[in-house]
């Protein structure tokens, strides 16, 4: 979609749609509103006075216009109460009323930029919101369509705005918030793609090019070089698989005065069958997106390379296949890590945290300061959490105020869960340091507390994307299928720590 800011006259802009925000309550039209109800011989203002529900909160009105002005037709798109409008609400409506724009096939879109009277959220960062809303809410997966509908895409997006200083800084949240929604959109690629396609071969070949196109390093551990290593855990994993594990590691570095290096860890299992402790077959096919972590620290490092913020930043992401064979680690199986500590496998269902202990070692030898890393971890986090928030454990509440931050900041909703040590008590083993399983009893925080088990004293936070890293329906912004979760919230806060 290509992207442009105008400074043309609204009534005069050539397009398919003319998107009109509309408040809750509002007395009056904006001065730019008027003028295209006065266009329209006032059957705007008459429409909105015969109808007040069309500006509550996400209400869709079509108005054709017969030619009197350059649009063809007028969309008028509720903002509910401005008392009551957040960032996030602002994101959704774009991505839904450009979702709508394009179910009416439209070629092209132009809108303004809302007018409110708050000062909560300035030009720039509602323009910028309004970008990633749009990208986001428009986003299709037409791979394996042998008749894909391009005639359902909306190829050009106009912001009009007629005063010259407010066009300039638009233009640069436009730029910003396209990289943004367009990583995003690149990491659900990755988790909506099939996993007989997105191999840990295949995930290696996307980050390769990810680091060619915006110079990062990278380096490709392969199976030879994990043995060196004694990644045994991820090795365990691996082994029931016909397909070579992979470990990708990516590294920006922003800032090169300063000594702290932030790791981006993501699970990249791209196909999870449990092994051995086998799945049942219903929604098995869903464990494709198993990879969804390592997907989002991809996103996050093709927009980082972009965006280049003054923060050092080193992305790991374990990959492999879970499958069960006559080569595959059984449950009561006895295996190590890389430093050393040893693990009874009480399933193998629980691949997730053996290949992230590893990891998140790793991360640690190479030099990060700070960890978080994301995974589609728990069932038991679905439970708790359902499909609307992710959740989070830390070892340091600080940094984990940090990841909230700017979670908030993105509208993407994470709970932190207790990290009590009667918790650990279910992750002893008898015959171990550790047993990869407490039981069903809160699995998401033991879950979590395990893979803590490997961080040596440096801040840490573990967010839990199971529920929320796949949609099953379309809302605001978020579309069926592989979300991109995690990706804004780990953009955001590289950018918070560039600022400090």
């Amino acid at each position: 979609m290509k992207i442009k800011v105008l400074t043309t006259s609204i009534t005069e802009t050539p397009c398919d749609i003319l998107l009109i925000h509309l408040l809750e309550g509002a007395i009056t039209l904006s001065e730019e509103a008027t003028v295209i109800d006065q266009a329209l011989s006032d059957h705007l203002s008459t429409l909105i006075s015969q109808q007040p529900h069309c500006s509550n909160y996400g209400e869709v009105t079509i108005i054709h216009t017969w030619g009197a002005i350059s649009a063809k037709r007028v969309m008028l798109i509720g903002m509910g109460k401005e008392s009551e409008l957040t960032l996030d609400k602002i994101r959704a409506l774009s991505g839904s009323a450009m979702r709508a724009a394009q179910k009416l096939r439209a070629k092209s879109v132009a809108t303004m930029m809302p007018v409110l009277d708050g000062k909560q959220y300035d030009v720039q960062t509602i323009a910028q919101g309004m970008i990633e809303g749009a990208l986001l809410g428009t986003y299709q997966f037409n791979y394996y369509k042998t008749t894909a509908p391009t005639s359902d895409v909306i190829q050009e997006l106009f912001i009009i705005e007629n005063n010259i200083e407010k066009a300039s800084i638009i233009s640069q949240s436009v730029e910003e918030g396209k990289i943004i929604g367009e990583s995003v959109n690149v990491a659900r690629d990755l988790v909506n793609h099939p996993s007989k396609y997105m191999t840990p071969t295949q995930l290696t070949l996307e980050a390769q090019k990810i680091a060619k196109q915006h110079h990062l390093e990278i380096n490709i551990l392969e199976k030879e070089d994990m043995e060196n290593e004694q990644m045994h855990a991820l090795l365990a994993v691996a082994q029931g698989s016909a397909q070579a594990p992979k470990m990708i590691v990516l590294k920006y570095i922003g800032d090169k005065d300063n000594h702290q290096m932030t790791a981006f860890v993501g699970k990249g299992v791209t196909f999870d069958s449990g092994g051995i402790s086998i799945k049942p077959s219903l929604n098995m096919g869903e464990m494709k997106g198993d990879m969804a972590g390592g997907a989002t620290v991809l996103g996050t490092m093709l927009a980082i390379g972009q965006l280049k913020p003054k923060v050092n930043i080193l992305a790991i992401i374990p990959c492999t296949e879970n499958m069960p064979s006559g080569h595959a680690y059984k449950p009561g199986d006895v295996i190590s890590s890389m430093n050393g500590k040893t693990i009874e496998i009480i399933t193998t269902d629980a691949e997730g945290r053996l290949i992230l202990a590893d990891a998140i070692t790793y991360a640690q030898k190479l030099g990060a300061t700070q960890i978080v890393d994301v995974a589609t971890l728990t069932g038991a986090c679905v439970i708790a959490l359902g499909n609307v928030a992710s959740g989070l454990i830390t070892n340091h509440a600080a940094f984990c105020k940090e990841v909230s931050h700017a979670a908030k900041q993105t509208g993407e909703k994470m709970w932190e869960l207790p990290n009590f040590d009667e918790y650990k008590e279910q992750i002893k083993s008898d015959i171990a340091d550790l047993k990869n399983s407490g039981g069903r009893m809160a699995g998401a925080i033991t879950a979590g507390l395990f893979i803590e088990a490997f961080v040596n004293e440096i801040p840490w936070v573990h967010i839990d994307i199971a529920g929320t890293s796949d949609g099953d329906k379309e809302s605001g912004y978020i579309v069926k299928g592989g979300t991109g979760v995690g990706v804004r919230t780990l953009i955001q806060l590289a950018q918070n720590m560039s600022a400090c």
